[in-house]
């Protein structure tokens, strides 16, 4: 009688845990179905904890991780705060559905420019392409898919209002905004915005020479050439800055090549 009742305890035990499997694998494929659709696009959660230099964060019915190297250098977070997340990656090789998440990723800007800007939503201006030292600055280049539409001002909003708040959104990150250009003098001489550029001769091997008045000099190269390295990545071209006054004289600081970082283009909107 007793092997009887261990066989029925055995038994539904084994189809007790066989129904959990079931509903494990039911919810899991329910996560991963919705978050599919959403790897590429911003969402929000919540700090949940943090592990070895990695945040894990409460996107409700799932879960997320942002791992170190995905995090903006100069932010601290606070478990319970509430934030903005571009979706990297959503793997299905794990028991539970991984949801990376990324505050750096260049297109992390991209997308919170789609969100503040009706005409990046939209497609009548694009986001061409996009560097970034993330925590620090950015650079875009955007053009105009419709005549009479000013790319820079749709980014940039009435007295500012929407690059504010893109730059609230990541801790005062400088955003450099300019017009894109398929002449590569015109679009190296936009990239090192704000400095003013006289004039700039363009070399074999996508190798550029930039003279720049004497007074936009340290401007046009940057707190220990970040300027220049920018505009160096957002355009995929070799830059030397210069001197006007000084054409021969190579500048500390003021070569950059495009080696040096990725040319990214900015995340389809469509998405």
């Amino acid at each position: 009688m007793e092997e009887k009742e261990d066989f029925g305890r055995i038994a539904a035990q084994a189809a007790k845990q066989s129904i959990f499997q079931k509903l494990r694998e039911s919810e899991r494929e329910s996560i991963l179905k919705e978050w599919r659709d959403k790897e590429g696009q911003i969402v929000s959660g919540l700090v949940q904890r943090f592990e070895r230099g990695n945040v894990y964060i409460d996107l409700g019915r799932a879960s997320g991780v942002m791992f170190a190297n995905e995090s903006i250098p100069s932010e601290h977070y606070r478990v319970g705060e509430r934030l903005r997340f571009f979706v990297l990656a959503v793997q299905e090789d794990t028991r539970l559905p991984g949801i990376i998440l990324s505050r750096s990723h260049p297109k992390f800007v991209s997308q919170l420019f789609a969100l503040e800007v009706p005409e990046v939503a939209e497609g009548t201006v694009e986001i061409k392409a996009i560097a970034r030292e993330p925590g620090s600055r950015t650079k875009l280049a955007v053009a105009s898919n419709m005549e009479g539409v000013d790319p820079v001002g749709a980014l940039v909003g009435q007295r500012g209002t929407r690059v504010m708040a893109v730059n609230n959104e990541l801790g005062n990150e400088k955003i450099d905004i300019a017009e894109w250009s398929d002449d590569p003098g015109k679009l190296i001489g936009n990239a090192l915005s704000p400095a003013k550029v006289a004039s700039v001769e363009v070399m074999p091997r996508r190798e550029a020479r930039v003279y720049v008045p004497e007074d936009q000099l340290s401007l046009a190269i940057g707190r220990s050439g970040q300027n220049v390295r920018l505009a160096a990545k957002l355009t995929g071209w070799k830059i030397d800055v210069r001197s006007q006054a000084r054409p021969e004289e190579a500048q500390e600081g003021g070569m950059a090549s495009s080696g040096e970082g990725e040319k990214i283009e900015a995340a389809d909107e469509s998405d």
